[in-house]
């Protein structure tokens, strides 16, 4: 049994799953493999660094890649989506913001495009847009997102899609979730935690271990690495962690952490760099609970289409023939 759906052949992939853009993970060596085992490996492009984007564009080598932008972010180096485009990417996605300004453009290179949502106001505008896959991102999401769940919004999405192929995201580590995301009508997932400990990875090693050991119970949503990392993120979205000293001193007490602002930078930084993860931020969802060991991701791809493929299968056995 091989599990194809309306984004396989969007994409020209085998396996309809995505890799999440996460700003500082997915780089090229993670997008390459990703997409060499079967699904679409989408850079992240992260705050806007285009030396870093070309780069890890280079690192992917031959493999057929997309990519991601934090579209507030793009708003202010616009030149960083030519570069993208330069690329011929398989697929471009925008996150976080409006993404009409950059429509024209994204069309006349014949690139597919996906946008993220996070409310069904963003849905319609994409839908209305015309564009090619729309990602519908719950709550429990790694990373910045919005406040509805993945289980009702999903399905709310696919309703008002008028045929566009809505991508499943928030809390999708394994097969069992992306049986869940077709069953709810999706038509594929779209995945970052499962793969944020993978050998091609670009997190600290540190940052994975935690991970690993981590549970979708201790993360939270805050906006407190946003303010060390001196990120003006709109107030509409927040950032979700694994928990840490850090959190738990400033996440109700921003304004002390505003006023305590630049000795607090200076300790996240420190700790950043010497991976230090009770101090730096380890960026994944809920779904921490579903990753407990390290390895490559092709290997991560596969068993999640195998244990699919297998809910899949169990699924049709609950329904008896008429």
């Amino acid at each position: 049994m091989a599990v194809r759906t309306p984004i396989c052949d969007l994409f020209g992939i085998e396996h309809p799953v995505l890799l999440a853009p996460m700003a500082g993970v997915s780089g090229g060596r993670l997008a390459a493999a990703v997409s060499k085992a079967g699904g679409l490996g989408l850079i992240g492009g992260g705050y806007g660094d285009a030396d870093w984007l070309m780069r890890e564009f280079d690192a992917a080598g031959d493999a057929r890649i997309g990519v991601g932008f934090i579209t507030w972010s793009l708003a202010r180096q616009p030149e960083l989506l030519d570069l993208a485009l330069d690329r011929n990417p398989a697929a471009l996605m925008l996150s976080f913001g409006d993404f009409r300004p950059f429509l024209p453009r994204i069309r006349n290179a014949q690139t597919k495009f996906i946008v993220q949502v996070q409310t069904l106001e963003q849905a319609h505008d994409a839908v209305d847009a015309g564009v090619d896959a729309i990602a519908a991102q719950g709550t429990e999401a790694g990373g910045h997102g919005g406040a509805r769940a993945t289980l009702p919004f999903v399905p709310a999405v696919v309703d008002i899609a008028e045929g566009t192929p809505i991508i499943a995201a928030g809390g999708i580590a394994d097969g069992r979730g992306l049986a869940a995301a077709l069953a709810l009508g999706a038509a594929g997932a779209l995945c970052g935690t499962t793969f944020f400990a993978s050998d091609e990875s670009l997190a600290n090693d540190n940052a994975k271990q935690a991970a690993v050991s981590g549970s979708g119970g201790d993360t939270e949503r805050s906006s407190v690495f946003d303010i060390a990392r001196g990120l003006d993120w709109p107030s509409d979205w927040n950032l979700r962690t694994i928990r840490n000293s850090f959190t738990r001193r400033w996440s109700a007490d921003m304004d002390g952490l505003s006023e305590n602002l630049v000795a607090e930078q200076a300790r996240f930084e420190a700790a950043s760099a010497a991976g230090d993860m009770d101090t730096a931020a380890v960026i994944v969802g809920e779904a921490a609970d579903l990753i407990r060991h390290r390895g490559p991701a092709q290997v991560t791809l596969q068993k999640m289409m195998s244990q699919a493929e297998d809910r899949l299968r169990c699924l049709t056995r609950l329904v008896e023939p008429i």
